[in-house]
């Protein structure tokens, strides 16, 4: 399916547990956000997705743009333009009939994108019913102001046109922006339930981030995930057991 987003179309996936009834039956939808050269269908999303289905909860994960099926060039995107898309994902979602409430989930960079759009949507009026962040990768704002991303470095003030990186090319207007993104400021409007979940084998997101971010909210739990990395590889089943817990916890 496609979902209509500032930059052309959002490759997006509707899926339902099993035996649910669109035109009968109400659910909780989790929305996914991706990360950086991440995908809608990758890992962690794949599973996460699998185990949110299994719970009963509908899943709705899609593609930024310039990422797997979405318009859009890749090195054009950049965070801002990511909420644009989050948000217009989240203002389908509110549309579908059977949805009762919204979940909203993102991994790295797309936690990222999940904090912020939360924190907005708080101030309109209309916030997720809860917050899951998987190796939240706040630590992108400090990347761009060094001008260091991985192995790659670059000029932070007048950086180049296009970067290479690892098959993704990330624009000078990523960069630039990334810098002064709002990011503890928006983040910290909302007000409702966060899961926070970060291996502590994380070499590229330090779990000092996820941290952070549980000083900051008023109602969240931090599960440091021991012998597991950013993308939960080495801990699924434990990573399963303990978002379900969570979120049987809040009712779900």
């Amino acid at each position: 399916m496609q979902i209509k987003g500032p930059a052309g179309n959002i490759a997006a996936e509707l899926l339902f547990p099993t035996d649910f009834r669109q035109e009968k039956d109400r659910c909780t939808l989790v929305i996914m956000m991706h990360g950086f050269l991440g995908g809608k269908e990758k890992v962690p999303m794949g599973f996460l997705s699998q185990l949110l289905l299994q719970a009963g909860l509908a899943v709705l994960r899609f593609d930024f743009d310039g990422y797997g099926e979405s318009d859009g060039a890749e090195e054009e995107n950049t965070v801002p333009k990511m909420l644009q898309d989050a948000q217009a994902v989240w203002d389908y979602a509110a549309t579908l009939p059977f949805v009762e409430r919204i979940i909203i989930l993102g991994h790295s960079q797309g936690g990222v994108v999940a904090s912020m759009l939360a924190g907005r949507l708080e101030k309109a009026g209309t916030p997720p019913a809860a917050l899951l962040l998987f190796a939240p990768a706040s630590i992108l704002k400090e990347f761009a102001r060094r001008g260091r991303f991985f192995t790659v470095r670059c000029n932070p003030v007048n950086p180049p046109a296009t970067i290479p990186l690892y098959g993704f090319k990330m624009g000078r207007d990523y960069i630039l922006s990334a810098q002064t993104l709002p990011i503890e400021e928006e983040s910290s409007w909302y007000t409702g339930p966060v899961g926070l979940f970060h291996g502590t084998w994380d070499i590229v997101v330090p779990v000092s981030c996820s941290e952070a971010y549980h000083r900051r909210y008023r109602h969240s739990e931090l599960h440091r995930i021991r012998r597991t990395g950013h993308i939960f590889l080495f801990r699924r089943k434990l990573v399963c057991r303990l978002l379900l817990d969570y979120l049987r916890r809040l009712g779900y």
